[in-house]
């Protein structure tokens, strides 16, 4: 774990740097702060910052010189002391151009304020489209256009969005700060335009300067476009500070907090209680109680369906309900009555299934979020496992799951396989937030079974080819299959793509799940919790 922990905060450090230390001192030399700079301005002092997708776009492409974090800096944070969603531009990164990856990370950004009803802040700073990949950014559902559909839902929702012409701000990005609420502008530095100077003289033959077609002069004495112009990037968070000095209150959800206590057991036993080796057993309710306020936990039915935990804690004060998979040697009795001595390897068994539904159906009654934590390899299989109605206690657990009105967290501590990471919250079911350890792993299923299955394959191919492979042809193509499973195994794979928010520490595993509830009880549960026409 101290490995894999001391590989985390190398990455880290290398994309915190974005673009590199030599386009960093160009910003500075032009009178700007870097996005990273102005974030840390921005929010309050010794308050948690949550990042969101710091290793989005990591090892993509590579042949346009990389977008280290997306080329933009996104997380939940604090100003004035009100919690809020920041989007700031990098333009250190290709000078804050949108890769595909950027538009997905905007759009994550403003799924987490629609979600949360959290305000949230655009630090602008972009040169808009990267033009090399505009077909995978701009037609489609989800490309660069919903962001400004996003932009008049959050409006209409009564979510405030505070925009800030920190550099350029060009085409279609143009009507990001509009359509915000409150809009400002950097002088000197600052300047929006649907169309730049070139394209102007290319269009319509017009000759005009930057400043004079799209500055902050203009803009806001003239056009009315942009509210008001400050004469440096710190004088304009300032006055972000003071707008969100004066916002009002809002009804919240109500979730239950109580004095907030460290947990009883050391939470730095985790990286010993987790084993390197992912096929030994362990207790993963020594996991939790590293976790949970006093390591007070209520376990749900501890006797029954026991490859899942389910139970109810305290998180930071914040009440939870916890579904985990557990990973332990037990002795149980089944459906038969039969004992028996289990190893449950992360596998979700129908009557752990069973419980987990009645369990989410719980908290869905009584208002409490619930906490998701992943070390799975998917349901029982086999021809007791069907006849025992596993699709069925499946479809169950997954309708619970699917249906709840309380937000979801979901935490990937070692395996996410196959349907699995579906039932226990995977990112297709809407959990507020989703991180993973730097032991997480997330496919459709193990490396080895996976390499195996695709050498099968290509065996019985070569065979009807009547070109069978020699043992040693066998063996170089299952080293290379499981080479290129194994790169996509890796958590940084996942979060790259962002089917993850973050890769943590375990020890920070309390604090982010704390802002995530802080954040959802912005948003008042009006919806009623039903799971639908699933047969019990």
């Amino acid at each position: 774990m101290q490995d894999l922990l001391t590989i985390l905060q190398s990455r880290t450090a290398k994309t915190q740097l974005g673009g590199g230390q030599k386009r960093i001192d160009s910003q500075h030399k032009k009178g700007k702060l870097t996005a990273r700079e102005r974030v840390d301005y921005l929010i309050d002092d010794d308050s948690p910052f949550v990042e969101i997708g710091l290793f989005a776009g990591e090892g993509m492409y590579a042949e346009h010189g990389g977008c280290p974090a997306g080329g933009v800096v996104v997380g939940m944070g604090y100003v004035s002391g009100r919690q809020c969603v920041i989007v700031a531009n990098d333009a250190t990164v290709k000078a804050g151009a949108w890769f595909p990856i950027t538009a997905k990370k905007n759009l994550r950004a403003q799924e987490i304020a629609m979600e949360n009803r959290l305000p949230i802040i655009y630090l602008v700073d972009s040169a808009g489209v990267y033009l090399p990949l505009q077909d995978e950014l701009f037609a489609d559902k989800d490309h660069f256009g919903r962001t400004f559909r996003n932009n008049a839902q959050l409006s209409a929702m009564g979510v405030l969005q505070v925009a800030a012409v920190m550099g350029s701000c060009v085409a279609g990005g143009a009507y990001l700060p509009i359509m915000s609420d409150e809009s400002m502008i950097v002088e000197g530095t600052g300047s929006i335009f649907l169309a730049g100077p070139y394209l102007v003289k290319a269009s319509i033959g017009e000759d005009v300067d930057a400043e004079t077609l799209g500055g902050a002069v203009t803009h806001t004495d003239i056009s009315g476009v942009i509210d008001n112009r400050y004469s440096d990037d710190k004088s304009c968070l300032d006055a972000i500070k003071r707008i969100f000095d004066k916002l009002g209150g809002q009804e919240t959800a109500g979730f239950d907090r109580a004095e907030p206590a460290e947990p009883a057991k050391n939470p730095s036993d985790i990286y010993d209680i987790l084993p390197a080796d992912r096929v030994k057993p362990y207790n993963m309710r020594e996991i939790v109680d590293r976790l949970v306020d006093n390591s007070e936990f209520d376990e749900y039915k501890p006797g029954y369906g026991q490859s899942l935990l389910c139970g109810y804690a305290r998180v930071d004060g914040w009440a939870v309900g916890i579904v985990a998979n557990q990973r332990t040697v037990v002795k149980a009795k089944g459906r038969t009555g039969q004992p028996s001595e289990m190893q449950m390897g992360g596998v979700i068994y129908g009557d752990a299934a069973d419980k987990a539904a009645r369990f989410i159906m719980n908290c869905n009654q009584k208002r409490i979020p619930l906490v998701f934590m992943q070390d799975v390899s998917g349901f029982m299989v086999g021809s007791r496992a069907e006849q025992g109605g596993i699709i069925k206690d499946g479809a169950k657990m997954v309708s619970a799951m699917a249906n709840s009105v309380v937000p979801k967290f979901t935490v990937v501590v070692g395996n996410s396989y196959g349907a699995g990471n579906y039932a226990m919250c995977g990112r297709a079911y809407d959990p507020r937030l989703m991180v993973a350890w730097p032991t997480a792993q997330m496919a459709v299923m193990s490396g080895a079974a996976a390499a195996k299955t695709l050498l099968q394959i290509q065996v019985a191919s070569q065979n009807a080819k009547g070109n069978p492979m020699t043992p040693e042809e066998e063996q170089a193509q299952l080293d290379k299959i499981t080479d290129q499973y194994n790169t996509q195994l890796s958590p940084y794979y996942a979060a790259a793509r962002l089917w993850v928010d973050a890769i943590i520490d375990p020890l920070q595993t309390r604090q982010v799940l704390s802002e995530g509830i802080a954040a959802a009880n912005h948003a008042p549960i009006t919806k009623a919790y039903s799971v639908g026409n699933i047969q019990t």
